[in-house]
């Protein structure tokens, strides 16, 4: 099943993707799946981000070809970190490239939308808690990252706005233990790795993260991002695919350009 967030003249809904219709749900994904009777077509409708200013949680050095090319110890357990909710945009939407900006990179991930709150959820329960993945692109501004994780901080060089696009659409029913997922940047292919590379999977860091935080329903975990980061500059498009989910594309733009207010 793929969920989609769309907007149509007469508001902001939610319906699930069947070709060229939109089925429209009732409520909200995270209430019901039941459709109100609706449809609407795919052509009138604009694509949003999957999840509405959600509660972010970043894992950094998950997948063992990336910590490999980073020349970094492997972690003993997730290093979670979080970026600001107005980093999310949708499909289409500009990645801004800030003024502060020197060395911005794009990084594909598989990204965890949770669906039911949850407190110490054991591993073998923990995608019970799932409603389904998308695609998102953890977008870092390096020189800054850097600076901040030298004095053990992280927040600017990932908490730009515009810095996590994520959708098209949230996947339900994916197995996340071997999904095939990668980056393009200008039609090249960047990134191209699977999730069996991870070193913690999804169900660890669903629980390892619930140990510490109640997890609430609509929030999202970057799972990582495999091997094969690498810059952007405005003018370049950056597509994330994650197999089962779809390609999110996203321009890259400077930030004194005329790009308008994000949709969400």
């Amino acid at each position: 099943m793929l969920i989609a967030r769309y907007r149509l003249d007469d508001g902001t809904h939610h319906g699930i993707l069947e070709g060229d219709r939109l089925n429209r749900l009732a409520r909200s994904p995270f209430e019901t799946l039941e459709s109100s009777g609706v449809t609407d077509a795919v052509a009138d409708a604009i694509l949003l981000a999957p999840v509405e200013a959600p509660r972010i949680f970043g894992v950094g050095l998950n997948y063992i070809a990336h910590i490999e090319e980073s020349g970094a110890k492997p972690p003993v357990r997730p290093l979670f970190f979080m970026k600001p909710s107005n980093t999310v945009v949708g499909p289409g939407e500009p990645i801004v490239y800030p003024r502060e900006g020197s060395n911005v990179h794009f990084e594909a991930e598989l990204a965890v939308v949770i669906g039911r709150a949850g407190r110490r959820v054991p591993v073998d329960s923990a995608l019970d808690h799932v409603l389904g993945f998308t695609c998102a692109n953890d977008v870092s501004e390096r020189v800054i990252q850097k600076e901040e994780m030298d004095q053990g901080a992280l927040l600017i060089g990932k908490g730009f706005d515009s810095f996590c696009p994520l959708g098209p659409v949230i996947a339900t029913g994916l197995d996340p233990s071997n999904l095939m997922l990668g980056a393009r940047v200008s039609g090249i292919d960047r990134q191209a790795s699977s999730t069996s590379d991870l070193l913690f999977g999804v169900p660890q860091l669903v629980s390892y993260l619930s140990s510490a935080v109640t997890l609430q329903p609509g929030d999202v975990i970057l799972t990582g991002t495999p091997s094969g980061v690498g810059p952007v500059v405005p003018g370049d498009n950056v597509d994330v695919w994650v197999q089962g989910v779809g390609v999110l594309t996203n321009p890259v733009v400077a930030e004194n350009a005329n790009v308008g207010l994000p949709r969400t």
